[in-house]
């Protein structure tokens, strides 16, 4: 339990009320081993402060940094996280499988 709450979206809800600015990550598609399943929610404030996961820890500050960016820019994203030749060096998942993440903010 955190400090608002049970879960990322009654943090959510917490935050809005407070008038802060927030950004809700949503797990939308998963594939192999991914260690969260769908439907599953990180809520992430203006300043970095985050409740829930999408990953267990894997891509949670890459989530982070695209949620503030949608803040700002109030455009949602889709992010595509997952173990390739391309990414071998970059974000991915440890565990090998692969996640979509949709990053929307919440006024």
């Amino acid at each position: 339990m955190n400090a608002f709450g049970d879960s990322p979206i009654e943090t959510l809800r917490q935050w809005r009320a407070e008038g802060r600015s927030a950004a809700l990550a949503t797990v939308v598609r998963t594939w192999g081993s991914s260690p969260r399943p769908e439907g599953s929610h990180l809520v992430v404030d203006a300043d970095g402060h985050f409740v829930g996961s999408v990953s267990g820890g894997c891509i949670e500050g890459a989530v982070i940094a695209a949620a503030q960016a949608v803040m700002q820019s109030r455009q949602p994203r889709l992010l595509e996280f997952g173990v390739s030749d391309e990414q071998a060096w970059q974000v991915g998942l440890a565990c090998g499988g692969r996640v979509q993440v949709f990053v929307e903010p919440v006024e």
